[in-house]
């Protein structure tokens, strides 16, 4: 008796997957409770698991500690934002790495897996995750007031809820630099902005600071000259940048463009009807993705710092897990800077 518990407690996915004759990816699978296994597979090796003893270093962990060391992700279905997003995905994968040195791994949070359609708080119940991370969300999503409702840990990069950890870019700032870098630096004053959906709190942070500063500074700017793109991305900004040149009633002299993706668009749609840039029309993004240097022109922008962004949402989340008797800020805010490229010239 005591040479087959020895025996067992050496096993490993690779023994058990052999002695099933089944490959070591599917007992992975059920040992993590990820991906698509038959409900007779999964008996089978969980049954047998159990027959044998086994106990894999994880799972010992986690009856050790009463927590999965699994963080839920979220890409709000209603913001119509995929993983390719080129803003979005830096931070996660900053934030990826972190939480993975640290021991946790991450599982989307989706509201359809095959036949089954369940809430995002379901999603999370059947994952047991430890937290969440919402990577950007849409306020009128009530998945995720649900979330953050039930009291699982999260944090977000992108909303302001509460009860919801945040961590941003200080956007007000971003605002105010480039507004006084059109002002002393380019010497121009007719300003318009192509802003973004306002289902996102930065989008919306941001034309308010372009509100307030074409005051302050007494730029000649009209209700006319601010266009709300209808997306997060390059085809929203051609599109929003298309209906300013036709309702203005004199071209700008500068766009402040809401993000750099949106910025993209706002200068191939000018390129399109033959406005050249800077010459004509100056053009000021705001993220500094990686492509907006290698765009033509390149992008002048607000820079901000996406790894910082990821690692401190994640070093946030791991602190709300491990440490919920010690209070946080609800709020951190990074400082931003103003990087000079070709589509501005003084």
């Amino acid at each position: 008796m005591k040479e087959v518990i020895k025996l067992a407690k050496k096993r490993t996915i690779y023994d058990i997957a052999a002695e099933l004759e089944l490959a070591p990816g599917t007992i992975s699978k059920v040992l993590n409770h990820t991906g698509n296994v038959s409900d007779k597979t999964r008996e089978r090796v969980l049954s047998y698991i159990k027959q044998v003893g086994y106990v894999p270093t994880s799972s010992a962990r986690m009856l050790k500690s009463k927590r999965t060391y699994t963080i839920g992700v979220v890409f709000t279905e209603e913001s119509d934002i995929g993983l390719e997003h080129s803003f979005f995905s830096s931070i996660l994968q900053a934030f990826k790495t972190h939480v993975e040195n640290e021991g946790y791994e991450l599982s989307f949070i989706v509201r359809k897996l095959g036949k089954n359609h369940l809430t995002y708080y379901e999603w999370c119940m059947n994952k047991r995750v430890d937290g969440v991370y919402i990577v950007v969300g849409d306020f009128n999503d009530q998945g995720l007031h649900e979330i953050l409702e039930s009291g699982i840990p999260a944090v977000s990069t992108d909303m302001f809820l509460p009860g919801l950890h945040t961590v941003v870019s200080d956007n007000d700032q971003g605002m105010k630099i480039s507004m006084e870098y059109i002002k002393n630096e380019l010497k121009k004053q007719h300003v318009a902005m192509v802003g973004g959906p306002v289902t996102s709190k930065a989008f919306v942070e941001r034309l308010i600071s372009f509100q307030k500063y074409v005051k302050e500074y007494n730029f000649a700017t009209s209700t006319k000259d601010i266009v709300l793109s209808e997306s997060f991305g390059f085809t929203g900004g051609f599109n929003a940048v298309q209906q300013l040149m036709k309702q203005v009633t004199t071209k700008p002299e500068v766009i402040l463009a809401a993000s750099d993706d949106i910025a993209l668009g706002v200068i191939k749609g000018l390129t399109s009807m033959g406005i050249k840039i800077p010459q004509e029309i100056q053009v000021i993004g705001f993220d500094d993705i990686a492509f907006a240097r290698h765009f033509t022109p390149s992008l002048t922008t607000i820079a901000q710092n996406r790894k910082l962004l990821g690692e401190t949402a994640a070093k946030m989340l791991i602190q709300l897990i491990e440490s919920p008797e010690e209070e946080i800020d609800e709020i951190i805010t990074l400082p931003v800077s103003l990087i000079e490229r070709e589509s501005t010239k003084k």
